[in-house]
């Protein structure tokens, strides 16, 4: 007891985290005293860490804006009041510190312990997360609670799944507290500002080498990066992800966009892009809390996620979605790989299928804003695996791209390595495509970085596409050396500066923009040729249809009055071989008409290295190397009886 007292009135000043080693490394060491506190694994301690980080930020953010307002002689309200502030239950007692009412920092934690053991769980468990619940929703009705505001709402969905501690020491719990009071937003620097995101991503690679289902809610962040550059969404707009995991793509719509307002944005501006811009659903129960928390931690006060399941649209609270818009100017997404519906979700959609990704790519399309008074319609960013773009073997696939490209102008697909998605549990290929609502698609640019050797130790980054950390264009200097040093050491690359994604995108389908790495597909003329290949097919099935019509009035004719049976089976065998006819025709037109469709990135500039080495040349070059083992090998033998020769000596003298 005299120990744990002790421990409550200890305090440490806030530690300046400055890098993402010593984020990692933090974090680590709090993870680690989880692991002996009955958190034995990430699915386990990651929840507990989350809501523990959030209060304590969320803390620290409430006593930022309170002086603020201070500052400025306005009225604040904050979201907790005491004792359920973090000052008040979690942070270690300090005398150098007080509350707004003039307690110490600490005090009801050190009044806890004053009371006995276990009196900090009772706290908790009976009063805490039972008060935090009831920020949102209404413990007897069930209905939410219309005094709420926004800022509690999310808390009280963000705690909502937490139903006790789970941590079962005291003394471990405490020396969480400890560890997690050490971080304060003031003290952390703006290249790795501390999120619940970062801290969460770290943790969900582990979770997905482990259990390969870290890919289902993981976009690596230099990936969502990239894409966010490209679209580049503006103040006014809204941004939308309808499977958006942990928030990454709404994170860092929100760091590009207050990057592009300054350091003094309007207070009209800046609240519309706290209150109504980002806009999200999330199915997983796991996930939806951590999302709210890191959003609002990133600055967004009013995060409008819906929990549920976006494709059937059964909803597990929606409360937060209400000022959502029909459609939206952004769309930023990765939805889950090879994921399977059901019917309920299959029935929604025009073109059923099982096939997750197809289903999103239809809802996204009904999602996105039309065109309107001149301005140009909706635009997305989103990631599909290899299969989606090259499978024409199945109608919904083929309907679905139909659709996409009759309706928006797919003007980019870039193709990804295949480990990019490895660190996450998912090895999938993957390929990044970029459209806007309002114009058929008429050329598709293709960005080809399918040749980078990218995996867990060599993860891909921002400057794999060109860009600097603000979406500028690296200079050459700049770039991964993986990327350039084959070209460059081709003939006539020499002093020309490197074709980057990046570089070239504003030339995009421009002859300016083809390299050895991009190329245009004339699509409208790829339609065209098709559509003239199948002519003579689809003239054939009018003639067929044109034959068969009149047999198979003749053939009931026959049957009705009960003609010769020889003369009904010659004009059955007559039927029969036209429909077949038809068939054939039909399915050769359908093929010609499905290819055009296979939207898979293929390099016609790809320079392919061959090998010209003769089998002596390379029986020559393997003896070759076999004499530089033996001749190492001989070396390593005589340093060795060196060694044994001056040991002994040394051991003689």
């Amino acid at each position: 007891m005299a120990n744990n007292i002790k421990r409550a009135a200890r305090g440490k000043s806030p530690k300046s985290i400055a890098s993402t080693q010593s984020l990692s490394s933090f974090v680590k060491s709090i993870c680690d005293v989880m692991r002996r506190s009955n958190c034995a694994s990430a699915l386990q301690y990651v929840p507990e860490l989350t809501w523990i980080l959030f209060l304590r930020i969320l803390d620290a953010q409430e006593q930022k804006a309170k002086e603020q307002a201070d500052a400025q002689g306005n009225e604040y309200s904050p979201a907790l009041t005491a004792p359920y502030r973090w000052q008040d239950w979690a942070a270690p007692y300090s005398e150098s510190e007080t509350t707004p009412e003039g307690k110490f920092i600490g005090w009801k934690r050190k009044e806890l312990f004053q009371a006995g053991e276990g009196r900090l769980f009772d706290f908790i468990n009976n009063d805490l997360l039972p008060h935090l619940h009831r920020l949102d929703v209404n413990p007897i009705t069930q209905l939410p609670n219309p005094a709420a505001s926004p800022k509690q709402r999310v808390i009280g969905r963000i705690m909502t799944a937490v139903e006790k501690v789970r941590v079962d020491s005291e003394t471990n719990l405490c020396d969480i507290f400890d560890k997690v009071h050490e971080i304060h937003i003031d003290h952390i620097d703006d290249t790795h500002f501390f999120t619940l995101s970062q801290v969460y991503e770290d943790l969900l690679l582990k979770m997905g080498e482990k259990n390969s289902d870290g890919g289902q809610f993981f976009t690596p962040r230099e990936v969502i990066r990239g894409m966010v550059h490209v679209l580049d969404p503006r103040p006014g707009e809204t941004v939308y992800d309808p499977c958006c995991g942990t928030g990454g793509f709404l994170a860092v719509s929100f760091e590009h966009i207050s990057r592009e307002l300054g350091n003094a944005p309007a207070a009209t501006v800046l609240d519309t892009l706290k209150h109504d811009t980002f806009f999200g659903r999330e199915k997983e129960n796991l996930v939806f809390p951590i999302a709210l928390a890191n959003l609002i931690l990133h600055g967004i006060d009013q995060p409008n996620l819906w929990h549920g399941n976006t494709l059937t649209g059964k909803q597990t609270y929606a409360g937060l979605f209400e000022q959502a818009p029909p459609t939206f100017d952004v769309i930023l997404t990765n939805p889950p790989f090879g994921g399977k519906e059901g019917s309920e979700a299959q029935k929604n959609y025009d073109f059923e299928t099982g096939s997750t990704q197809v289903l999103f790519v239809q809802h996204i399309l009904d999602e996105l804003k039309a065109p309107l008074d001149g301005k140009p319609g909706g635009r997305c960013a989103i990631v599909l695996d290899e299969g989606l773009l090259f499978r024409t073997n199945e109608s919904a696939f083929v309907e679905t791209k139909r659709k996409l490209v009759d309706e928006c102008d797919l003007w980019c697909i870039v193709s990804l390595p295949g480990g990019v998605f490895s660190t996450a549990g998912a090895g999938v290929k993957t390929n990044l495509l970029f459209f806007t609502k309002g114009k058929k698609t008429e050329r598709i640019w293709y960005y080809d970085l399918s040749q980078l050797k990218i995996g867990k130790k060599s993860p891909m980054t921002l400057a794999h596409f060109g860009f600097d950390k603000h979406g500028g264009v690296l200079a050459d200097a700049d770039l991964p050396v993986t990327l350039t040093t084959d070209w460059a050491e081709r003939e006539g690359n020499r002093h020309q500066p490197f074709p980057s994604f990046a570089r070239l995108l504003a030339q995009h389908g421009a002859p300016e923009s083809d390299s050895d790495f991009s190329w245009t597909v004339d699509f409208a003329a790829r339609r065209a040729k098709a559509r003239e290949d199948m002519r003579p097919f689809v003239e054939e099935m009018e003639k067929l249809t044109e034959a068969l019509l009149p047999l198979k009035e003749t053939l009931k004719a026959l049957k009705k009055h009960k003609a010769d049976k020889q003369q009904i089976s010659a004009t059955e065998e007559a039927v029969k071989a036209l429909e077949k006819a038809f068939r054939e025709a039909q399915t050769t037109a359908g093929d010609m008409d499905a290819a055009v469709y296979d939207l898979k990135a293929v390099n016609p500039n790809a320079r392919a290295v061959t090998d010209t080495r003769t089998v002596p040349d390379i029986i020559d070059g393997i003896e070759r190397q076999g004499r530089i083992v033996a001749q190492a090998m001989e070396n390593l033998r005589a340093m060795i009886a060196v060694d044994e020769t001056a040991q002994a000596m040394k051991e003689d003298g």
